[in-house]
């Protein structure tokens, strides 16, 4: 398989996608799943979801006609299927929990018994490690978590389509450098497929991916980077797809910690992701969105420059001029992230008057906090908080 291969492969799936997503919002509203506004999103109108069918079409097909179908390339595209089925039902029926989980975890099954497994793996700086019997187990859990981290990441048009576009992009680009052109090509059907429901999901969206299109995604993203990266000895092989996924990463632990942090139930949704602190202060959908791909792009250019900078030689020895581009490329990731971290965390003025807000009130919401928060900012007049 060529670089012409995932080119094709890219284009396949990008024009199916593209095509078909229409049509599998059309048979979504005809049988009532269709996304209602709520309270927790930034919808405001009904909207046909199973958008996640259009993307397996359009991998499924890529694939048929310009992979080599081995046997763990039939396990990612089985698991995958799996998937959309288990992510239609809970679209449809809302599944608990458990039950979700579950279905999340057949799948990931399935590409781990077929051979997509990390045996080991090579800790910057530090030494290798080998997972011995642990290997499927730990490659499953990352599979599931992965599909949750797209998943929580899905709650603004455009976001995590464009996201895993970016992503899946990168992904190809250093597999084919790795010499892992299965998992390239397969990268390069995911960009196309995301990219051509893209088209359709950006704001306003007229289809939802739903969760049969966000943990299809997270599936296979987590299946190349185990067949892309993870599988070589390389550097980039576990910083990689940390780097490349970083801002779903993010969010999701962002969210995650305060869930945990107010004792709340990590499964249940609601108000803290990025997307929501964007929206609260005064972002549109469109802004907030391009903002978080303008951090994507970032990120995943640090990582190309990872791979194929070559800063230092095999000695470990710095290469000045190569360096000081190396350099250059963690600036601007960094400032970019240091940026909108600063953009969307409170300062130490605001964080004390929440604290002290919520002492006055200890029931209010967190999202109610911070709109306080703002308004007495801008209007200078503060409440009395002298708790009872």
């Amino acid at each position: 398989m060529t670089v012409g291969d995932a080119l094709l492969a890219f284009a396949t799936a990008f024009g199916v996608s593209l095509a078909l997503t229409p049509v599998v919002g059309r048979v979504a509203t005809r049988l009532g799943l269709v996304d209602q506004p709520r309270d927790r999103g930034l919808s405001d109108r009904p909207t046909p979801q199973l958008g996640g069918v259009a993307l397996l079409a359009g991998v499924l097909v890529a694939a048929a006609l310009w992979l080599k179908v081995t046997g763990e390339v039939r396990g990612i595209l089985g698991g995958a299927a799996i998937i959309v089925v288990v992510g239609a039902i809970d679209d449809a029926v809302d599944l608990p929990a458990p039950l979700k989980l579950l279905g999340q975890s057949l799948a990931a099954l399935v590409p781990v018994l077929a051979g997509v497994v990390v045996h080991n793996f090579t800790l910057p700086f530090i030494h290798r490690v080998d997972l011995g019997g642990a290997a499927e187990p730990v490659t499953l859990l990352g599979l599931v978590g992965l599909m949750n981290v797209v998943n929580f990441s899905d709650g603004i048009d455009g976001l995590a389509a464009g996201v895993c576009t970016i992503s899946a992009a990168t992904f190809a680009i250093i597999a084919f450098d790795l010499g892992q052109n299965a998992a390239a090509v397969l990268a390069a059907l995911t960009a196309g497929a995301a990219l051509g429901f893209l088209f359709h999901n950006f704001h306003p969206a007229s289809v939802f991916m739903g969760d049969s299109g966000s943990n299809l995604l997270g599936l296979m993203l987590g299946s190349i980077a185990v067949q892309g990266t993870l599988k070589t000895n390389a550097l980039i092989a576990l910083v990689g797809p940390l780097v490349i996924l970083a801002v779903p990463f993010l969010d999701t632990g962002f969210v995650v910690a305060k869930r945990i942090k107010y004792r709340r139930p990590i499964y249940l949704a609601d108000t803290e992701h990025f997307h929501h602190r964007f929206a609260r202060i005064g972002f549109s959908q469109r802004r907030t969105v391009l903002y978080l791909y303008a951090w994507t792009l970032c990120l995943a250019g640090l990582a190309l420059a990872l791979r194929f900078i070559p800063y230092s030689d095999r000695s470990g020895h710095l290469h000045a001029g190569w360096s000081v581009l190396m350099g250059a490329f963690a600036v601007i990731a960094l400032a970019a992230s240091a940026y909108l971290v600063y953009v969307l965390e409170i300062l130490k003025f605001k964080r004390l008057r929440a604290w002290q807000l919520r002492r006055l009130d200890p029931e209010t919401a967190e999202h109610d906090i911070d709109a306080a928060v703002e308004r007495e900012l801008e209007t200078g007049e503060f409440q009395a908080v002298n708790p009872p």
